[in-house]
């Protein structure tokens, strides 16, 4: 993919309610009107990082990994950009719902 990260790359993202109503957890950015899906490298990451997202208080959250192929499938199909986050939450890359780069 011309982002560098290959459709059968494991990567991880936020997931709210797991076990029960599982989904991934989107986050919205009022001053650009825009909304999106972090997603991180490596497990410790996204835990690090999930400190500093927007979260549904009483809601649990678990860091999983899912390939980047079914994570792009997935922001298509919610019109979502993906973000690849740091573990102190700042946007290393920015994609498309298709996973190119912005």
């Amino acid at each position: 993919m011309a982002n560098g990260i290959a459709e059968t790359t494991w990567v991880y993202v936020v997931i709210q309610d797991p076990g029960r109503e599982e989904k991934i957890l989107g986050q919205y950015d009022d001053a650009a009107d825009i909304t999106f899906i972090p997603f991180f490298k490596d497990r410790d990451t996204g835990q690090q990082a999930v400190l500093h997202l927007a979260k549904t208080p009483g809601r649990p959250l678990e860091i999983q990994a899912i390939i980047f192929e079914d994570l792009v499938r997935y922001a298509t199909r919610e019109g979502h950009l993906l973000f690849l986050l740091d573990a102190s939450g700042r946007i290393e890359t920015k994609m498309t719902p298709q996973g190119k780069a912005l």
